[in-house]
């Protein structure tokens, strides 16, 4: 039976403007991502850069986010066509492009996830993406639902920025702060003024070209800072994180407990 291509939500939220509040996700576990896909937040960031997730758990991820409301964005390790082509066609409709330092790169990303002749990404007739056949005009609609947001993380992508706004397929930038914290001197501290200026400084050349910027800050003030600032899709905390707080949080509060009796 003939199907319609999946509507991404979140590109076009992005794209209008609409505060999208994420997760990021590193358990890579599709039960985890199950229990998480319908916990209220627009958008679950499935990362491969710094977990031990591969292409199998990222489909099984993603299936289980099937019917969830958030909807899931997969950072791949690295800018890399192979890799891309092959989270492109489990289904993954969303991609951050983890650091981008110019607009060559932000446009070979570009042409990772576009068939040529805009691109350069591999021909399979049938995979999950275009659900094994059953969207015939995929092949040739596909790139109106891919959305890809590039990240941004040292010196040298912050001031190439202003080119890479500029590269057309763009629908997002991405900025790092713990990265470029560490490029710029202040590792393990984003909140150094060099850095917090650095951030908005990015936003700044984002919101002169229209484009959607989007930031990881777990503390609350920061990510209350950068939303009302103007950054558009921020993630708010981590699956790691409400998992060992929660933990450490439970066996305290039953330690003392018994200290106390």
């Amino acid at each position: 039976m003939p199907m319609n291509l999946p509507r991404n939500a979140f590109k076009h939220a992005i794209a209008r403007g609409e505060r999208q509040i994420g997760l990021w996700s590193t358990l890579c576990s599709n039960i985890v991502a199950e229990i998480i896909g319908d916990s209220g937040f627009d958008w679950i960031l499935l990362d491969m850069e710094h977990s031990p997730n591969e292409v199998p758990n990222i489909l099984s991820q993603l299936q289980a986010l099937t019917a969830a409301t958030a909807t899931p964005i997969v950072r791949p390790a690295w800018n890399d066509p192979v890799l891309i082509k092959r989270l492109l066609d489990i289904g993954a409709q969303t991609l951050l492009v983890p650091f981008v330092e110019n607009a060559e790169e932000a446009a070979r990303a570009v042409a990772a996830v576009r068939y040529p002749h805009a691109g350069l990404r591999g021909m399979s007739a049938l995979q999950r993406a275009n659900r094994y056949g059953r969207i015939s005009d995929y092949h040739a609609t596909a790139e109106r639902e891919i959305c890809l947001l590039v990240q941004i993380e040292t010196s040298a992508a912050l001031n190439n920025l202003e080119d890479i706004v500029t590269v057309e397929g763009i629908d997002g930038i991405f900025v790092g702060p713990s990265d470029l914290a560490a490029n710029l001197g202040h590792i393990g501290n984003p909140g150094h003024p060099d850095v917090q200026d650095a951030i908005a400084q990015a936003l700044a050349i984002c919101q002169e070209a229209a484009i959607p910027a989007g930031i990881l800050a777990p503390v609350e003030s920061q990510a209350r800072k950068w939303l009302d600032a103007g950054y558009t899709f921020v993630a708010v905390g981590s699956d790691v994180s409400l998992l060992a707080r929660g933990a450490d949080a439970l066996a305290l509060q039953y330690k003392k407990a018994f200290e106390v009796s």
